[in-house]
């Protein structure tokens, strides 16, 4: 622990003398009879003389916990490295129903495609992060920031449906993160386009937004999720439980990719396509990525800190409101 404003703790040097000051009897007023103190006359202390005596020394006990709250008290959270070349990324994922898609064993891309970023995420040290996710629309869940927790805090939060999942606006999720990175001052800017689908919703095609991100310096790495084949789109039925999408044939619809959209899109921009065809080959690639826009060198520091007046400050208020409640009742003084 230590305190944001030290100085105040010298205000602790003067209670002793308060102490003094308190503990000393005062004087009768002029023409009053004058009674000889009760503990004086007894061999034994009462609970009510130990607790005249004691009663003062709630309120030096009180001032000083406010003199502590006063210098601020707080301890270190986390300290923060910056890069002096730092690099400001925009991880944008696909939440649209497709992500269901259970070829990514144990369990769907969706849920591997999140334990990604959060590994992502806390590999990640000295830039700026952002999330964005889309589906038939796209927004900003997080903003860029150096706060790691809240990222990954917004991040297990997202799920499919918690927006329109009849669609997927690649271009739209583009210009969402791009917009983020606009007026960036960062050495690199960076966004990684994650989905398993190919743009067929939104206001702004993947191309055109890809042009535009790519003029403001924005590189982009696609990553295509899902075997080549692709796989069967699961969907829970209130009625009949879980069964599969199908196509107005009546044949089960097969999630389908774009491959060469996204491949235009990296290129476009200056960055990378990559196809993920398994858990592992993500997680792999997401490290490669880290690893091409890597930080050369480390300077400036943040430091986030907890304050922790509010634990001496509450205690001091409570003795000063019982010091007040003795002193006007059970060791109250009759003149």
């Amino acid at each position: 622990m230590e305190f944001a404003s030290p100085y105040w703790l010298l205000l602790l040097l003067g209670l002793p003398f308060v102490a003094r000051f308190l503990r000393r009897p005062g004087r009768p007023a002029s023409g009053a009879m004058q009674y000889p103190q009760v503990f004086a006359l007894q061999w034994r202390p009462t609970a009510r003389t130990a607790g005249a005596r004691a009663l003062p020394w709630l309120t030096v006990v009180a001032l000083a916990l406010l003199i502590v709250a006063m210098a601020r008290p707080r301890r270190l959270q986390e300290t923060v490295t910056v890069s002096s070349e730092g690099i400001d990324i925009v991880l944008t994922l696909d939440i649209s129903g497709s992500m269901q898609a259970e070829d990514f064993q144990p369990t769907n891309r969706f849920t591997v495609a999140r334990q990604v970023l959060e590994d992502f995420i806390a590999g990640t040290e000295g830039d700026r992060l952002a999330l964005v996710v889309f589906a038939a629309k796209a927004f900003t869940q997080s903003p860029l920031t150096l706060d790691y927790a809240m990222v990954r805090r917004l991040l297990d939060d997202v799920e499919i449906g918690m927006v329109d999942e009849s669609g997927t606006a690649i271009g739209m999720a583009i210009a969402t993160g791009a917009a983020r990175l606009e007026k960036s001052d960062a050495a690199s800017r960076i966004l990684i386009l994650l989905t398993d689908g190919m743009n067929n919703a939104g206001a702004i095609d993947p191309i055109t937004a890809a042009k535009a991100a790519g003029a403001i310096g924005v590189k982009i790495y696609a990553v295509g999720v899902g075997s080549e084949e692709g796989a069967l789109i699961p969907v829970d039925d209130p009625v009949f439980g879980r069964t599969y999408a199908r196509n107005p044939d009546g044949s089960y619809q097969r999630t389908m990719m774009d491959e060469e959209t996204l491949r235009k899109i990296a290129e476009l921009s200056g960055g990378k396509y990559y196809r993920a065809a398994d858990p592992d080959a993500l997680r792999r690639i997401y490290e490669e990525i880290r690893q091409l826009e890597k930080s050369k060198f480390e300077t400036n520091e943040y430091r986030r800190y907890q304050e922790m007046a509010g634990r001496f400050l509450w205690p001091a208020l409570l003795l000063l409101a019982l010091q007040t409640f003795l002193a006007s009742t059970w060791l109250r003084k009759v003149p």
